[in-house]
This record gives C-alpha cells, structure tokens and sequence, in this order.
C-alpha cells in the first residue's frame, strides 16, 4: 500500500461514518437500513467512464433516516434537474453527494439540493459517482460500515489536499460530468463558463479534487463538511463557499485552515461555522441554523451574479 493509498484509506474510513450519524429528528425505526429495490432514475444519463474496474458487487439501494441511498454503483451517471427556462439564469451546478465513497445520499444530498436550485433558476445536476465496493448482503454491509466507523475514531485525518489522492474512478465521473454538461450547453440553455460543483462530506473532497487536480475548471464551488484542513492554494482557485457544523462529529472538532489558505491566496470565500448541525443536515429539516445553510449558499450565489441572466 502506498503512502498516498493509506492517507486515502483513513479518510474514507472517516468519512464513511457520515452513513452511521443520523439527523437529530430520526427515530429507530428510520435508523435502520431497510434495502429497496433499485428506484427509477428518469432522465439519468451514463457519464461514459466504464464500469468500475474489478467490480464484484452490483449496484443496490436502500432507505434510511427517509431517504434514499446507492451503494457499489459501478456505473456513474449524471441526473438533470432543469429550471424553468423562464427563470433560467444560464448558470449551472454538478451536486455530489457523500457517503464515504461507500454509500450515496441521493436524496438529502443530491436530488433534494438539485430541485431547490432549479427552483431558484439554477440548472443542476446530480451525480452519481462511481464507489468503492462494499459486501452485497445488508448485513455485511452494516458490519462493514461499523468497522469503519471505529477506524474513524481512531485514525487522523490528514490535510485536505493529500486526502484527495488516490481517487481516480470518481475524478474521471466528475471530470466527465463537467465534459457533458459543457458539450450540451445550448441544448440545457446553460453558459458553459458559469458551471460550478458543490459537494457534501465525500462529495466536497471530490468537488475541492475536482477544482484543484484536474482541468475540469469549476466557476465555483461549495464545501458543505468536508474536510476543511490545509491544502495548496493556487492563485486561479475558484471562489468557494463552505459551511460546517462546530458539533460534526467528523470534522467540527478539527482544523479549519482552508478558508486562512483560500484568503491567503487572496481567492473569495464565504464560511459559515454553525453551532449545531452535526455532519449530513444537508436538506433534513432541523431546528440548528445549520438548515440555513441552502438559503446562505443561494444569497453566496446571488451575490456573484449567478442567479442573474448573464448580460450579452
């Protein structure tokens, strides 16, 4: 194993915990896993990137704390979410939900995010990202995501930029996903320059990979906790918005000297530290002002211009 697979591995175990932290208003009942059959994805387009190299395991869905989630998808797709051309400002948003690479939210991180900013006239799309593989059986599954979550708590975390190694199936999607929506630009009435990224937990470390190791170009991005940990900043970064709870269980309790290294590299950055929030609100409703998040990140996006027609 090498240095970079190790720092890789220990934060996926991390991160995979987010699966195992429920929302403050979830009952037992909806704690549990409850397996479901594969839901119909209308509109979902395959990204063109292969099947996940040496997959065993097929893709499977289950429910839990009301929501839907994939796991071992071993085909990445790209789901659209259109706003209504008369409110369409042109702008657009690749939406990555978290799950420690193991799991998907595809709910409360992907298709619930997409459709409150198509509602605002933000062209969004979800993607489904390919993932490590993880047992079939449900039960091996949980064990597994236990297992983890114990090496959470022991292991470190490493900084943000040496964590983004070793992703190379998911910067491929992402990459592809940002490839797809550029070449459709006419078709999806989007501007091609003003395509930015958000990502939730593992999805924010694949959106800050995303902006920073490859030529994917994100306008912007939004880190919603992710690992907020120093990295390298280069002096063309994007403007990023990220917002955590100082009660994440993962990473409130850490370091957050991306946003010092963002300013430092004199790049624009909106953070937002809650009080309370623990990891994984995205758009559960709760009583912290963590669920004010969206409605910050929508103002954030206002104030750049991206809910305004561009002017030609």
């Amino acid at each position: 194993m090498t240095p970079f697979t190790s720092l890789t591995r220990r934060v996926a175990l991390s991160l995979a915990a987010c699966a195992l932290v429920a929302p403050a208003w979830a009952s037992a009942q909806e704690d549990k896993m409850t397996p479901i059959a594969i839901p119909a994805q209308p509109g979902a387009i395959e990204l063109g990137t292969g099947s996940l190299p040496g997959a065993t395991a097929k893709e499977s869905w289950h429910r839990q704390y009301g929501s839907n989630f994939a796991r071992n998808v071993t085909v990445a797709t790209l789901t659209p979410f259109l706003p209504d051309p008369a409110k369409a400002s042109g702008a657009a948003i690749i939406v990555a939900p978290g799950g420690g690479f193991r799991t998907l939210s595809m709910d409360n991180e992907g298709y619930d995010v997409a459709k409150a900013l198509a509602a605002r006239g933000i062209a969004a799309f979800v993607i489904k990202y390919r993932l490590n593989q993880t047992p079939a059986d449900m039960a091996g599954f949980e064990r597994s995501m236990a297992e983890m979550f114990a090496g959470a708590a022991r292991n470190p975390l490493p900084a943000a930029n040496r964590a983004a190694m070793n992703l190379a199936p998911q910067l491929e999607d992402a990459k592809a996903a940002f490839r797809l929506v550029r070449s459709r630009a006419a078709q999806w009435h989007v501007d091609p320059d003003r395509v930015g990224m958000i990502g939730f937990s593992a999805g924010a470390m694949l959106t800050m990979a995303t902006a920073l190791s490859t030529d994917a170009k994100p306008a912007f991005v939004g880190n919603v906790y992710g690992p907020l940990g120093t990295m390298t900043v280069p002096a063309d970064a994007p403007p990023m918005f990220a917002a955590i709870a100082a009660d994440d269980p993962l990473f409130g309790g850490r370091d957050f000297k991306l946003i010092d290294d963002w300013r430092a590299a004199k790049r624009p950055v909106e953070f937002h530290l809650y009080e309370q929030g623990g990891h994984g609100f995205g758009m559960y409703p709760k009583k912290t002002t963590s669920t004010g998040w969206f409605e910050a990140f929508a103002a954030w996006l206002k104030m750049h211009g991206y809910m305004d027609k561009k002017a030609q």
